[in-house]
């Protein structure tokens, strides 16, 4: 069981539909880079690395560095909290 200190970093690190949509792209698409999720999302590549940051800070995404491309996926929580978001 996680402590409501927990609970709160998850929740604060999807309280944004910009973030929720990020969760939602990459549960679909893993593996995604900075530059497909701005695209896909058409979004400025500024925006979407901020909310990317967050997401990782918030331990609901997992980066993987290649080089100079990065990619995204969920983490065992983030796939739990899109789980939540979706049957909410």
């Amino acid at each position: 069981m996680k402590t409501s200190k927990q609970l709160e970093r998850y929740f604060k690190g999807m309280a944004n539909h910009r973030r929720l949509d990020i969760l939602f792209l990459i549960s679909s698409n893993e593996g995604m880079t900075l530059e497909a999720i701005s695209k896909e999302l058409d979004c400025n590549i500024k925006t979407a690395s901020e909310h990317t940051r967050r997401l990782v800070g918030a331990g609901l995404l997992y980066k993987k560095y290649h080089g100079r491309e990065v990619e995204h996926s969920l983490s065992p929580f983030g796939k739990m909290m899109v789980k939540f978001a979706k049957t909410f």
